[in-house]
């Protein structure tokens, strides 16, 4: 099958139209505050039903940066949804605009996966990304953000947990256990495999929580971390390989 790949460009700049990023105070320093406004009013707008059709091809997202470095490394790979061949891989290395904040990294990585996203010749029916959806200090994580900007049905899928308290899963592959922030199911703690630690799932936009396990699972074949985002994780490790390369060959 053919798969093509887009070489990387160092483009500097705020991100694509009509991303929302916070402005800085009159000291130069970020304003956390409409920052956390921004989130809220976002987060009004997710859609947590399912609105998506047949899933012929789905794309995981994922970025890698050291945070004390301003360049970011993303990449989205697309999958045949039926068989999980790779069919296109798309990818970008992008200067930051904004800090590494907890809880507000979506601002950070948010344009990076977008300007992958655009290099994409294929159209995704859904999207996973490396990272919390409503499963976040405010609900609003960098799933829900990417998926509401697409307009496009969105999966969180994150190693770790940011927020909540859950009990342990099962071992057998499929056990879940709900994942609990305040007084609200925000993600399910998912056994992808028998035996091996959980994934943390949760809604990013358009995608109703039991259908985004259905999803992860169905995805979710031979390794713990279903094959879009474990894809798009080892594409963004070799465009920081290669990346580097060049740079010391400068």
């Amino acid at each position: 099958m053919r798969t093509l790949t887009h070489r990387t460009r160092l483009p500097v700049g705020d991100g694509p139209p009509g991303l929302p990023v916070p402005v800085r105070d009159a000291g130069g320093r970020w304003d956390l505050e409409e920052a956390t406004a921004c989130q809220r009013r976002l987060r009004r707008r997710v859609e947590t039903r399912d609105r998506l059709a047949a899933v012929r091809y789905v794309a995981g997202a994922d970025v890698s940066y050291n945070r004390r470095d301003p360049t970011l490394y993303a990449a989205v790979v697309l999958l045949d949804a039926q068989t999980l061949e790779t069919v296109e891989t798309a990818s970008v290395v992008q200067r930051a605009t904004f800090p590494y904040l907890p809880g507000y990294l979506s601002f950070r990585e948010a344009p990076a996966v977008l300007a992958a996203f655009e290099r994409l010749a294929g159209r995704a029916d859904l999207l996973m990304v490396d990272g919390h959806g409503l499963a976040h200090p405010r609900g609003f994580g960098l799933a829900c953000h990417v998926g509401l900007l697409l307009d496009l049905p969105t999966i969180g899928l994150a190693k770790s947990r940011l927020v909540g308290t859950a009990g342990e899963p099962g071992l057998r592959r499929g056990c879940s256990t709900s994942l609990i922030h305040g007084d609200r199911e925000v993600g399910r703690v998912l056994r992808t495999r028998r035996g091996v630690k959980p994934v943390y799932v949760s809604t990013g936009h358009r995608v109703c929580l039991d259908t985004a396990v259905r999803l992860t699972l169905a995805c979710a074949s031979r390794y713990r971390i279903p094959e879009p985002t474990r894809r798009a994780h080892l594409a963004v490790n070799l465009l920081r390989l290669e990346h580097g390369r060049r740079k010391r060959r400068r």
